[in-house]
């Protein structure tokens, strides 16, 4: 059902454009450490109560070691070190631009692919991917007279950040897909991601000797319902659609689709921030869209 996956890949594209406004507004609150590991705790608490529900079991009991291992790969390098970049990347550059190197997730996403899968795309699917991915990229790349304070700052070292989370995300992507093979549920496999990178991250910050800070940080309310929402929108409905998207269609197109949030933030900053929309961001929507198109073409 390729095309149930394509629209679970544009509903995660959705998801993030949220998630980014919302963790970059609280990162820059509390900082990106404190975001990164309580966004997962909360997430934990929303997935187990749904895999309850869904499943009949808070976790789930019936996935193998090898299916284990693979998802476990899966959340350290998407998770884990994947988002561990592009959260810093968030602090420093803002979420827009952040997303301008996380452009080239699909094109690493459909390399791994084809690597370590053997996935072949289409014609169509080529073509689309190679015209979305370009329209990212040329909007998010415009610079602005009126960028933000946090746009300005460091600016290569974030964009490297969010490279960073790229290639992370691409190869969690690849092998999340090899850890849900014959059609392992999305809610568990999303439950194992998620507690992996909660015992490795909070494991972390005991050593560091944060946990007690990073509850403190909690107390500034602003922060926390910001990461309330993120959470929900982010690592709750975000990810477990993305193992939706990755499990029903070839993962180069689902990344490509989950990649349009630079293109969907475009009118979410300007009602939310009163940002100017150029010329060029119209065309460069258009093109985006062009290319999504192209990919939801039959043949």
């Amino acid at each position: 059902m390729p095309v149930l996956g394509q629209i679970a890949a544009l509903a995660t594209a959705f998801c993030w454009s949220l998630t980014a406004i919302f963790f970059s507004y609280s990162g820059r609150l509390v900082g990106s450490q404190v975001v990164n590991r309580s966004r997962l705790l909360f997430a934990m608490l929303f997935l187990i109560t749904t895999h309850l529900v869904l499943m009949g079991t808070l976790f789930p009991i019936d996935a193998g070691p090898e299916r284990w291992g693979w998802l476990a790969l899966s959340s350290i390098l998407g998770l884990v070190l994947g988002d561990t970049f592009l959260f810093r990347a968030y602090v420093l550059v803002g979420p827009r631009l952040s997303m301008l190197m996380m452009s080239m997730a699909p094109i690493l996403s459909a390399v791994l692919a084809w690597l370590f899968l053997g996935e072949l795309l289409r014609r169509n699917e080529l073509i689309g991917i190679s015209v979305t991915v370009a329209a990212i990229a040329w909007v998010a790349t415009e610079r602005r007279s009126a960028q933000s304070v946090v746009e300005d700052k460091r600016y290569w070292s974030g964009l490297f950040m969010a490279f960073l989370g790229a290639l992370g995300q691409a190869a969690g992507l690849v092998s999340a897909k090899i850890g849900m093979d014959g059609n392992y549920p999305t809610i568990s496999a999303t439950v194992i991601r998620i507690l992996v990178a909660l015992v490795i991250l909070w494991s972390i910050a005991g050593l560091r000797r944060e946990i007690i800070p990073t509850v403190q940080e909690w107390r500034n309310r602003q922060a926390f319902w910001a990461m309330i929402a993120g959470t929900i929108v982010g690592p709750f409905l975000g990810i477990w659609l993305s193992l939706v998207a990755v499990q029903l269609t070839p993962v180069g197109v689902a990344a490509t689709l989950m990649a349009l949030p630079p293109v969907i933030l475009i009118p979410l900053g300007y009602f939310i921030y009163n940002e100017r929309i150029s010329r060029r961001s119209i065309l460069g929507t258009v093109l985006a869209f062009a290319g999504v198109a192209l990919i939801f073409l039959p043949f």
